[in-house]
């Protein structure tokens, strides 16, 4: 009687971890925002990828060794969709990872995530603490330089992001992202959405001023040459 080999187990890498992707309302918006403005802006990049709150495994082969940054941004990887991020597979770690605090994960945030980006080599972190309450400073930043965290110092309530080109600014209601090459914030959903309601807007009024023009036009030839086909009197 043979015996056969057993087969490898396969090792299954969820897409959740169960936990909700935020506390509140605020947080889930302050998620979902620099996401969308990062994914514009860089949209024509086919090699920057922006994820928001996707599990990234780091260990193959230990699905317990992973993270969910709230927004990471990476280059050198495509720019499709993804399920999970496995460092092994894309070869590399975000660049880039801000993360909003909360009363549950502040803590973790400085101290179990910040030791594991940095390990990792994630360049640059900023921690954003959009409540005012649980960070000492509500921006903080930190980058990479020989393998170690170095503080990046927060001036003026931003602080500029040398791997993404923009500036992070804590407008003293939330976080914001600005680029020096226009010279404004990057818009938001919201933002864009508005902005197009305002163009279709004024399209509509600029149709509708033209065909009034038209109309008068039209109206104005139509009395001259009325004007023109009556029969002159005699003087």
């Amino acid at each position: 009687m043979s015996l056969r080999n057993p087969q490898p187990a396969t090792i299954v890498y969820p897409e959740t971890d169960g936990k909700p992707m935020a506390e509140t309302d605020m947080h889930i918006g302050l998620m979902i925002d620099p996401r969308h403005a990062l994914k514009t802006f860089f949209e024509r990049a086919p090699d920057v990828y922006v994820g928001s709150n996707l599990l990234v495994y780091y260990v193959e082969g230990n699905p317990r060794k992973c993270f969910a940054p709230d927004v990471f941004v990476l280059r050198g990887v495509g720019n499709h969709q993804r399920r999970t991020y496995k460092l092994w597979e894309e070869g590399r770690a975000p660049e880039v990872v801000i993360e909003i605090s909360s009363r549950q994960t502040w803590s973790d945030d400085l101290q179990r995530k910040w030791q594991l980006y940095q390990q990792l080599g994630v360049q640059e972190y900023f921690i954003f603490d959009p409540e005012y309450d649980y960070l000492v400073e509500p921006l903080v930043a930190y980058r990479l330089a020989d393998g170690e965290y170095v503080p990046v110092e927060v001036v003026d309530s931003r602080v500029t992001s040398d791997v993404l080109g923009l500036a992070l600014v804590d407008t003293g209601a939330t976080l914001r992202l600005f680029d020096p090459q226009s010279g404004s914030f990057l818009p938001t959903a919201a933002e864009e959405a508005a902005g197009r309601r305002q163009s279709e807007a004024d399209l509509r009024a600029e149709v509708i001023a033209r065909q009034r023009a038209e109309a008068e036009a039209a109206s104005l030839r139509r009395e001259v040459e009325s004007l023109r086909q009556r029969p002159s009197s005699d003087s």
